[in-house]
């Protein structure tokens, strides 16, 4: 039995199901967080996070100087074994308090690095892993600068956001002065944590996406498994077009030879930034002149890839989160999971409006393909411009074959959102399916 210290967490997926990990395995668990009160259910209950906590911190997490003393503060009333978080915003934050406590963990450098697509792609170059052309904007004139040199059509995202937030493809310059603002205009994200406002444009990748599923310990990286990501383009009303991560399945269907060379190119990325210590999710395109990195994440995948990996190989990313904090062996991995494939299907809403209700899904729970699901209440929805859109999903696992997306997109696609779509004008609303 352990105590770990977690910093922050996210308040779905990974939020919801590393606390109730931690309990089953009996660990016990100290929230860090600079607000309590973000950690409610939408119905007004205590999240897990903060329910299943034995007990709770308050501390600027925002600040490592803070985190730091509030780290040594707790650690010389109780014994804590670990540092973590599921939240992308604090893996530095993490690396910073583990290191003040001495305990297992990446260099905090690194991880800022790692959660700064500007700076992989830097660290890209400086190792001659090859990349796709990019530069980084500040300000207007810098960007059309970029932009007539790299040509478009250009992905245009944030440096320092998460879930596809700002992540545009944009075809001229009108679109390109949309997503650059959206880009440039916030000051802080969600967790009230300054941004960069700096802009990075890249040439476009074109190919199927994967992402490779990772963790790294000693400086030695062990593939979990790759994953075969559906990413549907999504045009928004300024000209630009987002992308939308709309289902996974695991493992991908890949042919042995271009999975070694996607894996290979991965490592290469992770061995670039000193990426020692941790698990990573990397997506990856397969163009045509090989794999090319999308962007690199130094945490467990998300939209429920760890639980993909886990019903196919026995494996559980969060509990690796854990054992990775308490320097724990992660070498070996187990002899298998119970499905030969799994998959999940997001729900999205066709267009802006309020959600009436959601009809079809009365079989779920007796269909046994159906691993999980998850669907909306009803209330206002929006038709998605990042991965945070989604409505909802369900997971299908196939315990002897790769139908397993086949059955979870069937059963979405079964699903009748009761929708009453909002005017333009603003006028009044008109009933649709």
């Amino acid at each position: 039995m352990s105590t770990v210290m977690m910093i922050e967490s996210w308040l779905q997926s990974t939020g919801l199901t590393l606390p109730p990990l931690l309990r089953d395995s009996r660990h016990h668990y100290v929230l860090l967080t600079r607000d309590p009160g973000l950690y409610r259910l939408p119905d007004g209950r205590p999240h897990p996070v903060l329910a299943l906590a034995d007990e709770v911190v308050v501390a600027e997490t925002n600040d490592d100087h803070a985190t730091a003393a509030a780290a040594r503060e707790v650690a010389r009333r109780r014994r804590i074994d670990g540092v973590l978080s599921t939240c992308d915003y604090y893996l530095p934050a993490v690396a910073v308090a583990a290191a003040a406590l001495g305990l297992p963990g990446s260099a905090p450098d690194v991880l800022r690095a790692a959660t700064r697509k500007h700076l992989v792609r830097r660290a890209l170059a400086v190792a001659g892993v090859p990349d796709t052309a990019h530069a980084t904007a500040r300000t207007w004139l810098d960007a059309r600068k970029v932009a007539a040199a790299l040509g478009y059509p250009l992905v245009v995202k944030p440096v320092d956001l998460n879930s596809g937030t700002g992540v545009r493809r944009v075809a001229d310059e009108t679109a390109l002065a949309e997503a650059f603002s959206a880009i440039t205009g916030p000051e802080r994200n969600s967790r009230e944590q300054p941004l960069e406002r700096l802009a990075l444009l890249e040439q476009v990748l074109e190919g199927p996406e994967v992402s490779v599923e990772a963790v790294t310990t000693g400086g030695r990286t062990r593939i979990l498994g790759i994953t075969a990501k559906t990413v549907e383009e999504v045009a928004l009303p300024g000209g630009d077009t987002a992308y939308i991560e709309t289902g996974h399945l695991f493992p991908a269907p890949l042919d042995t030879a271009t999975r070694a060379v996607v894996e290979r190119h991965v490592v290469a990325t992770l061995d670039a930034l000193g990426y020692t210590h941790g698990l990573s999710h990397t997506e990856v395109r397969l163009t045509s002149a090989g794999p090319r990195v999308v962007e690199l994440n130094p945490r467990q995948g998300g939209g429920f890839v760890f639980d993909l990996v886990r019903l196919v190989t026995g494996e559980s990313p969060l509990a690796l989160l854990v054992d990775l904090a308490l320097g724990r062996d992660v070498t070996t991995p187990p002899a298998g999971g119970t499905a030969a494939s799994a998959a999940v299907s997001f729900v999205t809403a066709p267009a802006d409006g309020v959600l009436r209700a959601v009809r079809g899904a009365e079989h779920l729970a007796d269909d046994g393909r159906v691993v999980a699901w998850e669907l909306p209440p009803a209330g206002r929805v929006v038709r998605p411009a990042d991965n945070n859109d989604r409505l909802g999903h369900v997971l299908v696992a196939d315990p002897t074959g790769g139908r397993a997306k086949e059955w979870a997109d069937e059963i979405v696609a079964g699903l009748d959102l009761e929708l009453e779509l909002t005017t333009p004008a603003e006028t009044g609303v008109q009933p649709a399916r």
